[in-house]
C-alpha cells in the first residue's frame, strides 16, 4: 500500500537537517534557548508562508488543529504565539540567510540542466530594490518620508531559473547605488539595471574588475561618437561613444550606446554598455529581461507574507523577508523539477490549498488533477490449525 507524509513534510525534507544544524551553530541561534528549537520556528515561519497565515493566531492555530501530522514535520507540539513572538523579535535572522543559501544551492544546480535563452556562456544577473511600506507609528524605526516608514529589499536575480541570488534589506531611505556599491561580481558576469543605478564612477570599477554592464542612459549625458558600427533589425543607432563634461572624469574610457526600438509603442530606446562583442538585438533582449526582476518582486508580494508583517522589530521583520526569500526558493524549485508546466502564482495557490494533504509530492506535481492510484492491501492469509 503506497504511504506517505504530507506535501508540507515533503518539502521540509529537501531542507539538509544536518546543514541546517551547523547554521544553528556558527550563528549562535539557540544560545540559552529552550525547548522551542530553531527548526521549530522555521516550520512555523515557512507554514506562515506557504499557508499565507495573516497571524500568529492563524499560525499557531493552523498546526495545532493538525495534531496527529507534526510529527513527521519534526516538531512535538505546536508553538504558542507569545513563544513564537519572542523568537521573531531575539533569534538571529541571519540563520535563516544562511539557509537560504543552502536552498539556493540546490536550486542553481538543478536550473544548469535547464535550456538558457540566451546564446552568450556569461552569467547574466539583474539588479534592482522594492520598497515594502510599514506603518510608521508601529515601525518608528523604519522612517521612509515625513509620514511614512518602509524597507527596501534590495535584490540580485540570476536569469539562470530567474533565481533569487543574493538580498540585502536596508531601511527605506538607502539609495539603491549605496548598496550596489558594496557588492562584489565574478569577471565576466554581464549585469543588468535601471537609470537609478547610474553612477558613473562605480561604472567605471565594476569594468576595471572585468563585469560587463547594460543600463540605459539618461537624456542630460553629454558625449561625443567615436564610431558608428552598421545596425540591421529593430535596432536604430549602434555607436562607440566616449563621455564629455562633468561624467567624463569619472568614466575615462569608452562606452556603446545602442538605440532601439520599442516594437510596441514606436519609442526609441537608447543604452549602453562596455560589452563590445554582443550584437545591438542582443543588448536590447538583455535589457528587456530585465524586466524578470520586476516580475518576480510582484509575485514575492502576491504570494507570500511580504506586505504585512508579524513582529514590529528589525530582527522580526528582516526573519519575515528572509523565510519569503526561502519559501520563493522552494516554489523555484519544484516548479523547475516538475513536468507540469506550472505558473508561480497557480502552484503557490494549490499548494496552499493542499499544504497537509497526504500525497506523493511529485507524482502530485506532475500529474495534480489526476485521482492518485492506491495500492490494495494485500490479503490476509487465512489461520491453519493443527
Amino acid at each position: 500500500m503506497n504511504q506517505f507524509s504530507s506535501l508540507f513534510c515533503q518539502m521540509l525534507a529537501l531542507f539538509s537537517r544536518s546543514d541546517f544544524a551547523r547554521a544553528v551553530r556558527e550563528v549562535g541561534a539557540e544560545r540559552s534557548a529552550k525547548g522551542f528549537s530553531s527548526w521549530d520556528q522555521f516550520v512555523a515561519m515557512l507554514f506562515c508562508q506557504l499557508g499565507r497565515a495573516h497571524s500568529l493566531r492563524e499560525i499557531c492555530g493552523g498546526l495545532a488543529t493538525a495534531t496527529g501530522k507534526l510529527l513527521h514535520l519534526g516538531l512535538r507540539e505546536a508553538p504558542k504565539r507569545s513563544t513564537l513572538s519572542y523568537a521573531n523579535n531575539h533569534r538571529p535572522w541571519q540563520l535563516y540567510q544562511q539557509v537560504f543559501f543552502q536552498m539556493l544551492g540546490r536550486c542553481q544546480v538543478l536550473a544548469a540542466s535547464q535550456k538558457r535563452k540566451f546564446r552568450f556562456k556569461n552569467r547574466l544577473l539583474s539588479l534592482d530594490s522594492t520598497v515594502i511600506d510599514l506603518c510608521l507609528s508601529t515601525f518608528d524605526w523604519a522612517r521612509f518620508r515625513r509620514a511614512k516608514g518602509a524597507v527596501k529589499l534590495h535584490l540580485l536575480l540570476d536569469h539562470d531559473g530567474y533565481l533569487p541570488s543574493f538580498g540585502v534589506v536596508s531601511d527605506g531611505k538607502t539609495h539603491d547605488v549605496t548598496v550596489a556599491r558594496k557588492l562584489s561580481f565574478s569577471p565576466g558576469t554581464v549585469l543588468v539595471f535601471d537609470r537609478a543605478y547610474l553612477d558613473f564612477e562605480w561604472l567605471w570599477r565594476l569594468g576595471e574588475s572585468g563585469v560587463f554592464f547594460v543600463t540605459r542612459i539618461k537624456s542630460n549625458i553629454l558625449f561625443e561618437v567615436e564610431q558608428y558600427f552598421p545596425v540591421k533589425g529593430g535596432v536604430l543607432l549602434d555607436s562607440m561613444i566616449r563621455l564629455t563634461g562633468p561624467a567624463a572624469g569619472n568614466y575615462p574610457g569608452l562606452l556603446r550606446r545602442v538605440v532601439a526600438q520599442d516594437p510596441k509603442t514606436g519609442r526609441a530606446i537608447a543604452f549602453i554598455t562596455n560589452h563590445f562583442k554582443l550584437s545591438a538585438s542582443t543588448i536590447g533582449a538583455v535589457y528587456k529581461d530585465r524586466w524578470q526582476i520586476e516580475l518576480f518582486f510582484k509575485a514575492l508580494k502576491q504570494n507570500l507574507k511580504i506586505k504585512t508583517f508579524l513582529g514590529t522589530t528589525p530582527n522580526a521583520v528582516k526573519t519575515q523577508i528572509w523565510t519569503a526569500l526561502i519559501a520563493m526558493l522552494l516554489l523555484k524549485f519544484l516548479q523547475l523539477k516538475s513536468s507540469f508546466g506550472w505558473s508561480l502564482s497557480n502552484l503557490a495557490a494549490l499548494l496552499r490549498m493542499n499544504l497537509l494533504t497526504y500525497r506523493d509530492l511529485w507524482a502530485w506535481l506532475n500529474c495534480p488533477f489526476e485521482t492518485p492510484v492506491i495500492e490494495p492491501k494485500p490479503a490476509q492469509l487465512p489461520l491453519e490449525f493443527a
